[in-house]
């Protein structure tokens, strides 16, 4: 199959959208198809282009067995609601004339990652008319979390957007998305329940598997043999709700022993230093390279998973599948009626949930976590194995890839095209 990838974030970005769209593509062309990408130099999640990379030029490049096809782009240092629709809008914009210039090649599928949803009408617009496919990927609710984190506000505008959203996402003939309450959002858009499609994000569990020894980092980081980490490793942003870990921090100064590693970059590191300035149980790290992602993993003896409440089922965080292979138990805050509740407490039994932005809660929960290695070991245990049986690449791959035949070659009325609305 000829396949189109749409989308502003790629490899060899390590965290988020570009790490999972790049090993999508990156496996689709092993397996034998012809894969080409449409995205942006790399630029996040420090909101800095990449060494080696342009943010005014158009290059392509040749990766993995994969045709990239790079277009400017305008990164701003802080990004806000205007700064980030504007470099969402530069993107958009520069992308355009790279997407027409594919109509020769005529794709079988074009598939679309949100976000940004803006790169959709364009995609959308193009496969109807070129013959093509739609598919549509919703890793985040980007319009749905913009009015419900407060980044953008105005009731008449939400409205007025989640009209066009709605339109717009009828108009594909697959919409997918990482989670079941996900899904669920999808179909309570209007979008036809037989071209819903669950797309977890995966994991390569032969890549990250539980360490048989001490991580090399606890002794760079000169960490006491007894110290128990609890690590933070991902974007630091502003759904993450981040700033419950300096709270908790704080209130666990009386127990040396506990050690927070914080690991990467992101809009909300900055704060959330400032937050933890004089605390001796912290420590910063940036995002660490791909080759000691094992070890990195391996360091916790806690991994966090905080998330705000406001952002409940709007995102499914995708750094859950590697703690779930790493083998260590997992303290997240997240609502009970939530998925990340169900997966963490019920589906993986691998760790121990907490209210959102109960920082007491949290800390009673890791003091607890941190005094039981037998119970840390067991919850550990469940999420490998989890993680083995429901998030393997290759299962969850082999499975999309069936799915884009099939969509390519109907064999029914479920694969008819969207009707007009």
């Amino acid at each position: 199959m000829k396949l189109l990838f749409y989308g502003i974030n790629f490899a060899p970005e390590l965290t988020g959208i570009g790490k999972y769209t790049g090993e999508m593509a990156q496996w689709l062309a092993h397996a034998g198809h012809e894969v080409r990408v449409i995205t942006a130099p790399p630029y996040y999640p420090a909101w800095k282009v990449g060494d080696g990379h342009s943010a005014s030029a158009y290059r392509t490049e040749s990766w993995q067995g994969v045709r990239v096809m790079r277009t400017p782009l305008w990164v701003p240092e802080q990004p806000g609601g205007l700064k980030r629709l504007l470099h969402l809008a530069s993107f958009t914009l520069s992308s355009l004339p790279v997407l027409c210039a594919q109509w020769r090649w005529k794709p079988d599928v074009v598939w679309v990652v949100e976000p940004p949803l803006m790169c959709a009408p364009a995609a959308a617009a193009f496969a109807s008319l070129r013959g093509a496919r739609s598919w549509l990927h919703i890793q985040d609710y980007e319009v749905d979390a913009a009015f419900d984190l407060g980044l953008i506000q105005g009731a008449t505008l939400r409205r007025w957007v989640q009209r066009a959203e709605r339109w717009l996402m009828r108009r594909f003939d697959r919409v997918s998305t990482i989670s079941g309450r996900m899904a669920d959002r999808a179909r309570s858009k209007g979008v036809e329940p037989a071209r819903v499609v669950h797309f977890p994000n995966w994991v390569d569990i032969s890549g990250i598997t539980p360490l048989a020894a001490p991580s090399a980092y606890r002794a760079e980081l000169g960490l006491a043999p007894d110290a128990v980490v609890a690590l933070y490793s991902g974007n630091m942003g502003n759904k993450q709700g981040l700033d419950i870990l300096a709270d908790v921090a704080r209130l666990l100064q009386d127990e040396p022993r506990i050690q927070f590693v914080l690991g990467g970059n992101g809009s909300g590191r900055a704060d959330l230093q400032a937050r933890c300035a004089g605390l001796n149980n912290v420590r910063f790290l940036d995002l660490q390279p791909l080759e000691r992602l094992n070890d990195w993993l391996g360091l916790a003896d806690v991994h966090l998973l905080p998330q705000r409440a406001d952002a409940a089922d709007l995102v499914m965080p995708s750094k859950l599948t590697g703690m779930l292979a790493s083998g260590r138990a997992v303290l997240a805050t997240a609502l009970s009626h939530t998925e990340l509740c169900r997966v963490v407490e019920h589906d993986a039994v691998c760790g121990v949930v907490v209210p959102p932005e109960n920082p007491v809660a949290m800390a009673h929960a890791l003091r607890a976590l941190a005094s039981d290695p037998t119970r840390r070991a067991t919850l550990g245990a469940n999420g490998r194995r989890h993680a083995e049986a429901e998030m393997s690449q290759d299962v969850i791959l082999r499975r999309f890839e069936t799915q884009l035949r099939e969509l390519v070659q109907p064999t029914g009325a479920l694969h008819d095209r969207p009707a007009p609305s």
